[in-house]
């Protein structure tokens, strides 16, 4: 099937008589007619369902259905796209491991990897994603044992080499982590370009309508856990919580996720609420047509803006003169994301008494919705950051990050043009 089709009729097959729509399987619960039924449950030897924290039918069906339409082979939900990150880097590390990132990812995440992380005994080395092959290998340690960026950058809107950082990640026998927000897997599949794990959060477009905050992992399969089995022996060793199972032995190309899933949410509980899963399902069947419309809106707000006399710059990847366009051509033909940002002349002050003039664009700490919203990440999300991280992270001090929805675009134009008005 087409992207199209999938984001449709994958996940979900209803049988003869069944609903149509998956149903939300509103129970915490699940009855058994055996101890030993349940017993086999509880040892992996069996699969079903027990107790929602760990899987629960409505959450199994969306996680399968992002998992086909990111090309992977196995998919599971969390609470949010913080905990889908963190899920996904500690699957695979414990204390001593090392994690080379980009440096551009969004704020929430670099505090994640750079200072909670860091307390567990995990460490970080972020890394200009713009530097050379060359360059970027010096990062690597012998303990290193994941890269992790971001498809587009939340807020700078950078556009990662997949296949320069696969290719980097592969050579030191370590697998890519790629989060597709942005981008989802409507406009790009970082998996056929060489990532081995994508994350999703997927309170952004996958829902679509700021209803629910979830996240999503997605295993495509293709890393050999065994070949290195002396740098994740979480996989390949007996885990004693569950009698000694290993995990690519007894799972093979499920290993990641069964593990993830069986072991971590079990400990941490960060899943994703059925009633959410839901929301989140309806949100997918629309995405592919959705994403159309936000790059549609996004290119003529960012073409607007470039022609601005107030505007001192603009980053949009799908403009031609942007310094992301020629990856933006071989990652994301069809269109990036609906996330822009710019900068506008007089600084940091002039950009928040711009935003505080807007009437239909509204101030908000989300991204990626129906209705356009925007902020300062300097004074908002990356506040917590020093000035010197914000330099790192390419967050200029006067950068807003708009994120373009559905409206029409004139009258997302016309509020802009009352908001310049007034600077």
């Amino acid at each position: 099937m087409k992207t199209e089709t999938k984001c449709l009729h994958s996940g979900y097959e209803p049988k003869n008589g069944e609903p149509r729509q998956l149903p939300v399987y509103q129970s915490t619960t699940f009855k058994y007619d055996s101890s030993d039924e349940m017993g086999k449950l509880f040892d992996l030897e069996a699969s079903g369902y027990f107790y929602t924290r760990l899987q629960n039918p409505t959450n199994d069906a969306v996680a399968a259905k992002i998992a086909e339409l990111e090309g992977g082979t196995a998919g599971m939900l969390t609470s949010s796209g913080q905990a889908a990150n963190f899920f996904a880097l500690f699957n695979i590390c414990e204390t001593g491991s090392h994690i080379v990132a980009s440096s551009s990812i969004y704020g929430g995440t670099f505090n994640l990897l750079g200072v909670t992380m860091k307390k567990m005994g995990i460490d970080c080395t972020f890394v200009d994603q713009n530097l050379s092959e060359e360059e970027l290998a010096k990062a690597f340690k012998p303990n290193t044992r994941a890269v992790f960026g971001e498809t587009i950058t939340n807020p700078t809107v950078s556009v990662l080499d997949i296949e320069k950082f696969a290719r980097l990640a592969h050579s030191h026998g370590v697998p890519l982590i790629v989060d597709n927000t942005f981008a989802t897997p409507i406009n790009c599949h970082p998996i056929k370009w060489g990532a081995d794990i994508v994350t999703h959060s997927t309170t952004k477009y996958m829902d679509g309508h700021a209803i629910g905050v979830g996240g999503a992992i997605v295993d495509s399969g293709n890393f050999d856990w065994s070949v290195y089995a002396d740098k994740y022996p979480g996989l390949t060793t007996p885990d004693e919580s569950y009698h000694g199972i290993v995990y690519t032995e007894k799972f093979g190309k499920l290993a990641y996720i069964t593990k993830a899933t069986s072991q971590l949410m079990r400990d941490l509980g960060s899943i994703q609420s059925p009633q959410n899963a839901f929301y989140l399902m309806n949100g997918l069947e629309t995405l592919h047509i959705r994403m159309q419309r936000h790059c549609q809106n996004a290119l003529a707000i960012a073409e607007y803006l470039s022609e601005n006399e107030k505007v001192a710059w603009v980053d949009y990847p799908d403009l031609p003169n942007d310094k992301y366009n020629s990856l933006a051509k071989k990652y994301l033909p069809n269109g990036s994301c609906g996330v822009l940002a710019f900068g506008i002349k007089g600084g940091r002050e002039k950009s928040i008494e711009f935003m505080d003039s807007l009437k239909l664009a509204t101030i908000a700490t989300h991204v990626a919705d129906a209705k356009t919203c925007l902020l300062h990440p300097a004074s908002h999300t990356h506040r917590q950051m020093t000035e010197e991280q914000l330099i790192e992270a390419g967050v200029a001090p006067d950068l807003i990050r708009l994120s373009v929805g559905l409206e029409n675009v004139d009258d997302l134009i016309d509020d802009l043009k009352q908001a310049f008005e007034k600077i």
